[in-house]
């Protein structure tokens, strides 16, 4: 018997890149379409591995793009950034 499996795609809205500020203070960067869901996600704990021990994280920056390629984009450009650089960022 053959089964077929049905893939679904999540139609982005809107697509963000954000950066959470981890209880130990470091920062972590990423993407996502649903950024409450994203942000509970990892206060869950089953987020990034990057941030499960590092609970809990609240979100300090996000910036919206229409298309993911421009959040991926962002995202890269801001996973370079030193801590020094992403804190003003932060701040502007």
């Amino acid at each position: 018997m053959l089964f077929v499996a049905q893939i679904y795609t999540i139609e982005c809205i809107m697509n963000y890149v954000y950066i959470l500020k981890c209880s130990d203070g470091s920062l972590y960067c990423g993407y996502t379409c649903d950024l409450n869901a994203r942000v509970k996600t990892h206060n869950e704990g089953k987020g990034a591995k990057y941030t499960r021990c590092r609970l809990p994280v609240e979100i300090v920056f996000q910036e919206k793009f229409p298309t993911k390629t421009e959040a991926l984009i962002r995202e890269h450009e801001i996973k370079k950034m030193t801590r020094a650089q992403k804190l003003v960022l932060i701040q502007a």
